[in-house]
């Protein structure tokens, strides 16, 4: 079986700001030159050749070629139906071309990798899959291949790495790709030189009867995924898996994460959707516009500005520099429970308003009779009791006003085709009692094909400190009401009127730039808890959070 390829066209369903190429460029032209700092893709031995393969003389003394798959497949990984691709997806067949096609260095080809059925079942006027070395793996003595250009045979997968680890193909190819058919993909997905995996990922249900292995959670971590396409009845999405733990340890590698950089082709290492925040940092400290604030700091400013982050596959905590998920956690919780005392998230360890909430501070804005810690009426006070007069953080405003939040849960679970799915902070009337009116004030939910979606406001946003923090929060958020509403998270939208970047924060920030994204972790929800309020931070377990160390920035008060 294989996906019969025409003219290639840029068909990669994402969508970047156009300064997104300049800012990951870096990372593509980073990378140390000496050869221990380089992905194990590029290690190949300068050795003379013994092993005869089609023609070819390789012995290899330096560890075989890594490679990289390439596979659409069902849920239940499925990929085939009598020898034949049970579907049609054009935009797939074009992402395939591209992807293997596509080299850094034009003096360069790529190799692909495939079983004797699968270069069988590529029409005749398509073979040799041009521009690439076609290496097919036989153990047939009569298999001919007529002395076709650009076209090897090997009796196994592990000859192919060593023959493509030796002359003249060390230095002329830049990637390997395995490619199929069956046999070959369960011995290859998972194996301990596979370094990357790029799965088309059929959602709708496709009868099959060919199948490989499920990719090993413990040792790849998603790099990015788009947002899923329907095209011929069929609903999915492209996503890539990197290495991240060594199959033997199942420990995490010791390696420079600038590897995918060059480990990665190009177009797909750019769609880490971090390049979405960094950009704009960057975009904002370059071109944005002088603004004082009510600080006096001084800010950077651009308005009106987006991201999208897909919540189907990874959880999208910021890896560039470490995001205090703790805190995330149990602020949001706080939120929920509707409370304003900020003491209670101090007793936790979790300092992130006391600026707001000092007796200076209070004293400042005129609130001069309330008491230290008391936030006023702030997000959690709208959320759970908007409408309600309030007095202090101590009082019980069990059954006053409206609770926002259990209408949202409610119309996701009895009404989800509902466009006023909505929670909103933002109460004019409240503002003045207020420590700090609200940034992040209004949220939108949106179900759709067993998904919830959440599109959230943000008037005013801080990029170094609270951007992160937002991103990170909302997403759970939204996590957290798609399982209580027995749906799975889709996206989050992140519309921001004031993106500021404060002047103090630029040098920071600049370092943060300069650190490559890594994988975004996996989030995981205790499946016992079903009510809203019954959540605790344990009950939120991360997964595979590998961040770059901390980076102090002071807040604006």
């Amino acid at each position: 079986m294989f996906r019969c390829l025409h003219n290639p066209i840029k068909i990669l369903p994402f969508a970047f700001k156009s300064a997104l190429l300049p800012l990951s460029q870096r990372w593509l032209c980073k990378l140390p030159p000496k050869s221990s700092s380089l992905p194990s893709i590029f290690k190949v031995s300068v050795s003379t050749m013994s092993n005869n393969l089609n023609g070819h003389v390789i012995t290899p003394s330096e560890p075989q070629r890594a490679y990289q798959v390439v596979v659409a497949a069902t849920k239940e990984m499925g990929i085939g139906k009598d020898g034949k691709l049970p579907w049609s997806l054009p935009t797939d067949l074009k992402f395939f071309k591209e992807l293997t096609l596509t080299t850094s260095d034009s003096s360069k080809k790529n190799a692909v990798v495939m079983g004797r059925k699968t270069w069988e079942s590529i029409p005749t006027k398509y073979k040799p899959l041009s521009g690439r070395l076609n290496v097919v793996l036989t153990r047939s003595s009569g298999f001919d291949i007529a002395n076709a250009e650009n076209v090897v045979t090997c009796r196994s997968i592990d000859s192919a790495l060593d023959l493509l680890a030796g002359p003249p193909y060390r230095l002329s190819i830049e990637k390997v790709f395995v490619i199929g058919g069956g046999e070959v993909l369960r011995d290859s997905l998972n194996g301990p030189r596979c370094e990357a995996i790029h799965l088309t990922e059929i959602d709708t249900s496709v009868e099959c009867d060919t199948f490989v292995p499920e990719i090993d959670s413990s040792a790849y971590q998603p790099w990015c995924s788009s947002l899923p396409v329907c095209e011929n009845g069929l609903r999915f999405s492209f996503t890539t898996y990197v290495r991240v733990k060594s199959d033997e340890s199942k420990e995490a590698l010791g390696v420079d994460w600038r590897k995918f950089s060059s480990l990665l082709p190009k177009k797909v290492f750019e769609r880490h959707e971090e390049f979405l925040y960094l950009n704009m940092v960057n975009e904002i400290i370059s071109n944005g516009n002088l603004k004082n604030d009510r600080t006096g700091t001084g800010t950077f400013s651009k308005f009106g500005c987006q991201m999208t982050f897909n919540l189907r596959r990874s959880f999208p905590l910021l890896t560039t520099k470490r995001v205090f998920w703790r805190g995330v956690v149990e602020e949001l919780l706080w939120f929920i429970s509707g409370s304003t005392n900020a003491k209670l998230l101090q007793e936790k360890g979790i300092h992130i308003w006391d600026g707001n909430a000092s007796r200076e501070y209070l004293d400042g804005i005129g609130l001069t009779e309330r008491e230290e810690g008391d936030l006023g009426p702030v997000y959690g006070f709208q959320w759970r009791h908007f409408g309600a007069k309030y007095t202090d953080m101590h009082a019980d405003y069990i059954g006053q006003g409206f609770d926002q939040l259990l209408d949202v849960i409610n119309k996701i679970k009895n009404n989800p085709d509902d466009r006023r799915i909505i929670m909103s902070a933002w109460n004019p009337s409240d503002l003045k009692l207020m420590a700090l009116p609200p940034c992040h004030m209004f949220a939108q939910f949106y179900v759709a094909n067993g998904e919830l979606s959440c599109q959230m406001y943000q008037r005013s946003a801080d990029m170094g400190l609270g951007v992160p923090f937002n991103i990170a929060s909302y997403s759970l958020l939204t996590c957290i009401l798609a399982h209580v509403c027995d749906l799975v998270p889709g996206d989050f939208i992140h519309v921001i009127g004031d993106a500021h970047v404060y002047k103090n924060h630029v040098r920071p920030l600049q370092e943060q730039l300069e650190n490559p994204p890594k994988p975004f972790p996996v989030m995981k929800i205790n499946p016992e808890k079903k009510h809203i309020d019954s959540f605790v931070a344990a009950d939120f377990e991360l997964i595979g959070y590998d961040p770059h160390k901390k980076i102090d920035m002071k807040m604006a008060v």
